[in-house]
């Protein structure tokens, strides 16, 4: 139910679990009480928390509806994710007999927290006496599963909702100790790790999973979701074709292939079935959502703004489709629009995935109307948001940056120089997101020669998979042994065919492989990197006003911004120092003043020869998944270049830190 939140040294600070022990013994009364005090002086934010679920508790088992419903009300606006609080709301409302709400609460502890039995033990009833006979069905179906499973990966997985990983991933551990290859737990380890970004244990239990258990399917779907994260495409159209060979008609798998397919650019036939699924079902707002990211990354602007738009018309705080609309770019919201997304923002229970979406794209419509203060405050709503559950941390960047440093000098390049694959086919464009790389991938997949493909996973994959290795990443680079580089390069060379078209040379556009070009170098030597480089003040705001779909954690706080982006000039200034002429820098602002002398500079250090197609860039057709699509898809203009001068006041930290010219 509730775990205590940690000891107190103080003798007279009420402990968590004093409250739980008088809620068990059915004393409401001194349950209260303690709650009171406890909210009087808490010690942070989890314990405000927990004492107010477990008042909200205690008062409706004493018969204090009214003030359970208060005390729900304020915990749900201060943590609307909290499951077990909508659960509660359940109760309540079964208390008043009002049984359509009481489902619809009950429904939302679900969605939080899919392991809470008991809401689903009372969903079923429920929605049989609403005669709601596919809600009833498949909560019948959520309970038999979760009753099935041994207590211990049932507890495991409630912890997991919860967000105690760590707890979690201990017990399911310690589980399988016991009952090794246990399909469930195996799933379970698989999916901790996915949450705790263990990207490459993560995989490594799934792939195991499915293979000692070939028939689990939920472990194959999850393993799916996982490589298409990962960027492994083609593995992942290949897993997901092995579900729909038993199960043609699913949904959520025919999703997942063709998730898979715009990944490896088949977008028209992921199109159709995305298509498939809504003329099957057209209640569906993610398959909207999903059927307009693939137009968008094919170039069909206005297909893809009527499948956002129909998203939302499904399901109005559906803050994602709101946001996806502002992401194109060009979109501008009606005032119907503007005040249906005010609403749902209103609303005290909105899921905080669908806030942050809300509050960008409110800013984003309010940047476009001029209204600059109103639009910086969303900016700053919606940061905030997404900063609450960030796990950006200053000193592990900064050991990052030293770490690399410290193993990749120039003596380390004199002695292992060469080792790699010879292959001359990647081109690496890094830096950091918002500043033009977008512009430089599409101007070079202009090029008769050269492949655009998309932001890859590899370098990032194989750095995660060394940093599990004993003496960690980047040490251990030093420590291999020289076939390994060789054949590291080849591998990469090879994992990433199935994003080519077939020309001599592709594009690797993942901005934060500029952590990694010491790896790079080691394994691809003959490989071209150009670091994609834009006004610092800029590129912080640009990316400051992006909700990316996952990662760049840096950028939901200006110091936070300010740090990586200094942590990033430093590393390349030593890049360069010990490995002169290797990268080439690209400043945006001199490719929009003199894009010719830019993509001839760019052409001569790729060693490929003019051709004009590039510099009428954007009249390419291919597909682009990156929030620039439409921008790219458009003649160079200046019109993003000093946008952050509407905000000056509100800039102040990056216009100290970079200062403003």
């Amino acid at each position: 139910m509730v775990t205590n939140v940690g000891e107190d040294n103080s003798k007279n600070h009420i402990k968590i679990d004093d409250i739980k022990r008088a809620l068990q013994a059915g004393e409401s009364d001194n349950a209260i009480s303690l709650c009171q005090r406890v909210l009087e002086n808490p010690k942070d934010t989890q314990e405000k928390i927990e004492a107010y679920y477990m008042l909200a508790v205690a008062q409706r088992t004493k018969g204090l509806i009214d003030e359970a419903t208060e005390t729900l009300k304020t915990l749900i606006a201060a943590d609307p994710n909290h499951a077990r609080a909508h659960q509660e709301n359940g109760y309540l409302f079964l208390s008043t007999d009002n049984k359509p709400s009481a489902a619809a609460a009950f429904a939302k502890a679900t969605r939080l927290n899919p392991a809470l039995l008991s809401s689903w033990q009372k969903l079923a009833p429920l929605y049989a006496e609403l005669n709601h006979s596919a809600g009833e069905r498949f909560a019948s179906q959520q309970i038999a599963y979760l009753l099935q499973l041994p207590v211990e990966i049932r507890g495991a997985r409630d912890l997991m909702y919860e967000g105690k990983l760590g707890l979690a991933d201990s017990v399911c551990r310690r589980f399988l100790q016991n009952h090794k290859h246990h399909a469930e737990a195996m799933l379970l380890l698989g999916e901790i790790g996915i949450k705790l970004k263990l990207y490459h244990e993560a995989e490594f239990l799934l792939e195991s999973c499915v293979e000692i258990h070939p028939t689990h399917e939920a472990a194959r779907a999850e393993y799916v979701q996982l490589l298409s994260k990962l960027g492994k495409f083609e593995q992942a159209k290949l897993q997901a074709e092995q579900l729909l060979n038993e199960h043609p008609s699913n949904h959520q798998y025919l999703a997942a292939k063709a998730g898979a397919m715009v990944g490896i650019g088949e977008v028209e036939p992921a199109i159709e079935l995305y298509q498939q699924i809504i003329g099957d079902r057209n209640d569906l707002p993610g398959i909207q959502l999903l059927l307009g990211h693939a137009y968008k990354a094919n170039g069909n602007i206005e297909q893809a703004i009527a499948a956002y738009q129909q998203a939302y018309k499904i399901r109005p705080d559906y803050g994602d489709a709101f946001w996806s609309l502002a992401n194109t770019k060009t979109y501008r919201f009606t005032d119907e629009e503007l005040t249906l997304m005010q609403t749902q923002l209103d609303k005290i229970d909105i899921e905080q995935d669908d806030k942050a979406h809300l509050e960008f794209a409110l800013a984003k419509a309010y940047e476009d109307r001029k209204r600059f203060d109103t639009a910086f405050s969303y900016y700053q709503k919606g940061n905030a948001s997404k900063n609450q559950r960030s796990h950006y941390s200053q000193v592990k960047v900064s050991e990052q940056v030293e770490a690399q440093k410290s193993v990749f000098t120039a003596d380390y390049f004199k002695t292992y120089q060469d080792l790699g694959d010879q292959s001359p086919d990647p081109i690496f464009i890094v830096g950091l997101p918002r500043a033009g790389s977008t512009l430089l991938e599409q101007i070079l997949a202009s090029h008769s020669q050269v492949d655009g493909t998309m932001e890859l996973h590899n370098v990032l994959g194989l750095a995660a998979r060394l940093r599990n290795s004993k003496s960690g990443y980047p040490k251990i680079v030093a420590e291999l042994d020289n076939e390994y580089f060789a054949r590291f390069g080849k591998q990469f060379i090879a994992d990433t065919r199935c994003y080519r078209q077939g020309a001599a040379f592709f594009i690797d556009k993942m901005p934060n492989n500029f952590m990694h070009i010491g790896l790079i170098k080691s394994i691809l030597p003959k490989a071209k990197i150009i670091d994609a480089r834009r006004d610092p003040i800029a590129c912080c705001f640009s990316g400051y006003k992006q909700l990316f779909a996952e990662g760049q954690e840096f950028s939901y706080d200006l110091d936070n911004l300010i740090h990586y982006y200094q942590s990033y000039l430093s590393l390349m200034d030593h890049w360069n120092s010990v490995l002169p002429g290797y990268v080439l820098k690209v400043q945006h602002e001199d490719v929009i003043d003199d894009l010719e002398g830019q993509v001839r500079r760019l052409l001569d250090f790729c060693q490929l020869p003019f051709e004009a197609s590039c510099l009428d860039f954007h009249k390419t057709k291919r597909t682009i998944k990156t929030p620039s699509s439409e921008q790219v898809r458009q003649p160079i203009n200046s019109s993003a270049r000093e946008q952050w001068k509407h905000f000056e006041a509100q800039l102040t930290p990056l216009i100290t830190a970079f200062g403003a010219k």
